[in-house]
């Protein structure tokens, strides 16, 4: 509507004229859900300087910026959590801000663990049973040895001796009316329970304690809920997250059918959420102790057939910070802090390949280049030592059969332009659908696709060759307006990584020597 001028006098007025810049999206904020040893927001109180939790962090997305700020909130390294190595490992590579997820807090939710026992056997009858006075996997460490007592002449005296640990008492005996019946000695380490009727010394031997530590966590547990803000669907709730990975998942695995359902339930869960949310990509983590031919069979029992995510083997061989040595991890963190460091120094468009992976000391499986022979062209990334040149990632292909999405880096472009279109043209919603909006949008996502041409990521020696935009009358029918739809037709060409680089050898017997030439 045009302005009313009642005074006499100068107006100036804006007119929007100019083009609306379509920003670029990130491309590399990485989702992590799993198990840290805490999960809490401490504030020190002024009058003790004691730390004092202020706010619960447990399932519930949080933005991490660094190491520093991820230890504050969630701990340090954990015993029985695979996630704070992992994010370690993320950030050393060059991941940029973060989210995490923490659906157990070990140190937090100690109340929740149970304890580690063993039932000490007997030739009649039963005997008792010992429990770790510690709850949780500490437990697990504790043995309980019996050894029966001799005399002088080495005759059974009818006692024994329980040993745990440093802790030895001898003379023991089953019989209730004794003073030194098993249930009156105090050990440091154990408790004595359930007694039995037995009144002849337990058995000779060895018996390890066992069953402590926190009930394993469920598929439901790790896949979560979008309403409640849980798992790995509570990130549906957080914009801007690209990368998802998802290590602890891999907790407790043995093997077992259950193990191995749990693990292709929650995978599968994370590809759905990333192809739900459009622009998101999942890097998933194969099981530990796998062998080049297992490690198909695990793909072909995962049954996925995805562009929105990529498999990468084996484990990675990681200092432990903690108990000194090394130790085993999946590689899923790792991996995404190498995107990062590629998206920032080379682009999106850049295969996440030949990357060297930082904080890796060896490979839990050292693999052949005749092996990778037949897991690449399936779609397995392998993570491989070359000699005087580091551990790097040697591969670059999504989980998808389709060869137009082969490549993680051309399905990642196709992430990061339609996300950036997505956000940039929101101002285009209710606008009147008619030939001069049609041009504006042409204007703008032409100027941003000529940027994107400019960077590297699309092929073609032109702008005309690389992209196309399209948004006219043939598109926007009657029909269509009615519908109050308005269509763009956008087509790019992104680059492939030159995966095979083939050189033609053959002897030649030169150009020169002959009468007359020169």
């Amino acid at each position: 509507m045009a302005t009313t001028y009642l005074s006499p006098g100068v107006y100036v007025e804006e007119v929007d004229r100019g083009t609306k810049p379509i920003q670029g999206v990130g491309t590399s904020t990485t989702g992590f859900v799993g198990i840290t040893g805490e999960a809490s927001i401490k504030r020190r109180d002024p009058n003790t300087g004691e730390l004092v939790v202020i706010e619960s962090r447990v399932n519930k997305p949080t933005l991490v910026t660094s190491w520093m700020n991820f230890t504050s909130i969630f701990g340090e390294f954990a015993d029985g959590a695979y996630l704070p190595d992992a994010v370690y490992g993320y950030f050393a590579n060059g991941g940029g801000a973060c989210y995490v997820t923490s659906i157990r807090a070990l140190t937090d939710s100690a109340e929740e663990a149970t304890t580690a026992s063993v039932d000490v056997p007997a030739s009649k009858g039963t005997s008792f049973t010992a429990v770790s006075k510690i709850t949780g996997e500490v437990g697990n460490n504790l043995a309980v040895t019996i050894k029966h007592d001799q005399d002088s002449e080495g005759k059974a005296t009818g006692t024994f001796t329980l040993t745990v640990g440093d802790q030895s008492i001898s003379g023991l005996t089953m019989k209730k009316s004794d003073d030194n019946h098993i249930g009156n000695p105090v050990f440091d380490a154990l408790e004595i329970t359930n007694i039995g009727t037995a009144t002849a010394v337990p058995e000779e031997g060895t018996y390890l304690l066992s069953g402590g530590g926190h009930p394993p966590l469920s598929a439901a547990d790790f896949i979560g809920s979008a309403a409640k803000r849980t798992g790995i669907n509570g990130l549906e709730a957080v914009e801007g997250v690209r990368l998802v990975s998802c290590p602890d998942i891999m907790q407790g695995y043995d093997g077992s059918v259950a193990s191995k359902e749990r693990i292709r339930s929650i995978q599968r869960a994370i590809v759905d959420h990333c192809e739900l949310m459009r622009y998101r990509f999942a890097i998933l983590d194969t099981p530990p102790s796998l062998d080049a031919e297992e490690v198909q069979e695990w793909l072909a029992y995962l049954n996925i057939d995805t562009s929105y995510a990529a498999l990468y083997y084996p484990w990675v061989e990681i200092a432990d910070l903690v108990n000194g040595g090394t130790k085993l991890i999946p590689p899923s963190a790792h991996v995404a802090g190498v995107y990062n460091r590629v998206d920032t120094e080379r682009g999106v468009h850049k295969a996440p390949a030949n990357e060297i992976v930082r904080g890796v000391v060896s490979l839990e499986l050292l693999i052949s280049r005749r092996e990778q022979d037949f897991l690449n062209p399936k779609g397995i990334n392998c993570i491989r030592p070359f000699p005087g040149r580091g551990i790097r990632l040697w591969g670059a292909r999504t989980l998808s059969s389709d060869g137009s999405w082969r490549y993680i880096n051309v399905r990642r472009v196709f992430i990061y332009v339609a996300a950036s279109l997505d956000q940039g043209l929101q101002w285009v919603v209710f606008e009147p659908n008619n030939p001069t909006l049609w041009a504006k949008v042409r204007r703008d996502v032409d100027a941003f696709l000529r940027t994107v041409w400019g960077s590297g990521a699309l092929f073609g020696n032109s702008p005309a060759e690389a992209y196309y935009v399209k948004c006219d009358s043939e598109l926007n029918t009657v029909e269509v307006r009615d519908l109050g739809q308005l269509i763009v037709e956008v087509g790019i060409s992104p680059v492939k990584p030159a995966e095979f680089v083939i050189f033609r050898l053959s002897q030649w017997a030169g150009g020169g020597g002959g009468e007359g030439e020169e």
